[in-house]
């Protein structure tokens, strides 16, 4: 009899243990991270929008797990990037503003010793492509293929002047590995094409593998297809111009987000891949893009500019229709990754892996303080601003010139009401926390 338990308790750990991804070493999941640019919070139907329809994106949070309180590093696009890829604070490995073509107005220069997604799964034999853009330097040592990817076609730059030219400041970004390449088309149908031309090759070989999959949109500007565009005036009358353009712009994205999700499910490549969907930081207000009834958008400490949509779905192992309020950020996603591919996490990684409460709700990522930092030239002067929380409780300025508020996110979700500072031991330990941080960060070089 004792025998016969002991039997079943092994049966059923080995189950669990499978299910987490911790002993699958015969069959490794797929990863797909998809990255889009400046969605905010409530530009989903999912997500509250009224005005726009997003079924395909809708469908994959209803496949798997909605993150209420999901953050990406930075209120910009670069340190957020570099948080997703290393698992690191941004300015822990040298990114703490956007990093740009022009050296006299670039704030970042990636540590070429971190530690990269892709050479971590290599470990295992996976297979890395990344498609879209990097946003994270222009030369050796920082470009795709000299940080762990096998393959890259995308954009190395940090915005297009237009979808379809795809040039910044007359400049052409567009790589195809190390090589030049000129495409046609619109930037987000061209990297929803490519990624499906690498999914083919991963169905035909069934190797393992990483992509990473960054579109632009919706970063500005604002240019969805003219039917997408029309079909929105026509079913929404009412809306301004900018918010017309943005709602056509994000069901663009939603379309072509729909195209490789469909892929995975005619394939039964679904059944063996992790799905991750995020935005490196909040909408930009001055398009008419929403962060519901977040204060603040992109480029604000408030949780308008840093909370995100992020759903993660893995069909049969991740519960469905399941919804998370704990906090976790970008930077969480590679020691995920990692454990679910059976890959020691370094022991320098900042984030926290989600693999727990992915498969156990009754699971509680451990408390934790968080920060957030952003370097920038223009107004800003060079100087940086911050942000920090633990547990409910967090600090923040919008700019490096005003004084730093505090607040309850809990009791007070759209930070309207700043708490009294005076003799308060949590905005104390805020503030040390945060200045050790800063301390820390200074040590770690920005610049060539």
């Amino acid at each position: 009899m004792k025998l016969k338990v002991l039997i079943l308790i092994l049966m059923v750990t080995m189950g669990i243990n499978h299910v987490r991804g911790q002993s699958h070493s015969d069959n490794p999941v797929n990863i797909l991270c998809i990255l889009v640019d400046d969605l905010g919070y409530g530009d989903l139907t999912c997500m509250g929008a009224k005005d726009m329809k997003t079924p395909q994106i809708d469908q994959l949070a209803k496949q798997g797990i909605t993150f209420t309180q999901f953050y990406a590093n930075c209120t910009v696009c670069s340190p957020s990037r570099a948080s997703l890829l290393t698992g690191k604070f941004p300015d822990l490995v040298g990114v703490p503003g956007v990093i740009r073509q022009f050296e006299d107005n670039s704030w970042g220069y990636l540590d070429p010793q971190a530690n990269f997604i892709p050479s971590l799964l290599k470990q295992k034999g996976y297979m890395t492509a990344m498609i879209g853009k990097w946003h994270l330097g222009f030369e050796s040592p920082n470009i795709p293929n000299d940080r762990g990817f096998d393959y890259f076609k995308g954009f190395l730059g940090d915005m297009m002047d237009d979808y379809w030219t795809h040039l910044r400041g007359g400049e052409n970004w567009m790589r195809l590995n190390n090589e030049l390449i000129d495409p046609r088309g619109h930037a987000t149908d061209l990297f929803t094409e490519w990624s499906l031309d690498y999914l083919q090759e991963r169905h035909r070989d069934q190797k393992p593998f990483f992509l990473y999959l960054a579109y632009n949109a919706p970063h500005f500007p604002i240019q969805p297809p003219e039917e997408f565009l029309k079909a929105v005036i026509q079913r929404e009358p009412g809306l301004s111009e900018k918010r017309a353009k943005n709602v056509a712009f994000v069901e663009h994205l939603d379309h072509n987000v729909g195209k490789v999700l469909e892929y995975l499910h005619t394939t039964g490549m679904d059944e063996n891949t992790l799905v991750v969907f995020t935005s490196d930081n909040g909408g930009a207000l001055r398009y008419e893009q929403s962060n519901g009834k977040l204060r603040g958008g992109k480029q604000d400490m408030y949780e308008g500019g840093i909370r995100v949509p992020a759903f993660i779905s893995w069909k049969g192992k991740i519960e469905e229709g399941r919804t998370i309020d704990q906090p976790a950020m970008l930077m969480d996603l590679l020691p995920t990754f990692c454990d679910l591919a059976e890959v020691k996490v370094p022991e320098e990684v900042d984030g926290t892996s989600l693999s727990p409460i992915l498969f156990d709700e009754s699971q509680v990522l451990p408390e934790r303080y968080l920060y957030w930092v952003r370097r920038e030239g223009g107004h800003y002067g060079g100087q940086a601003y911050y942000a920090a929380r633990l547990g409910d409780y967090k600090i923040l300025q919008n700019t490096p010139f005003e004084p730093i508020q505090f607040f309850n996110v809990k009791a007070d979700p759209y930070e309207t009401t700043p708490l009294d500072q005076t003799d308060s031991e949590v905005y104390s330990s805020l503030r040390k926390q945060l200045q050790e941080h800063i301390q820390n960060s200074g040590k770690i070089p920005w610049q060539k």
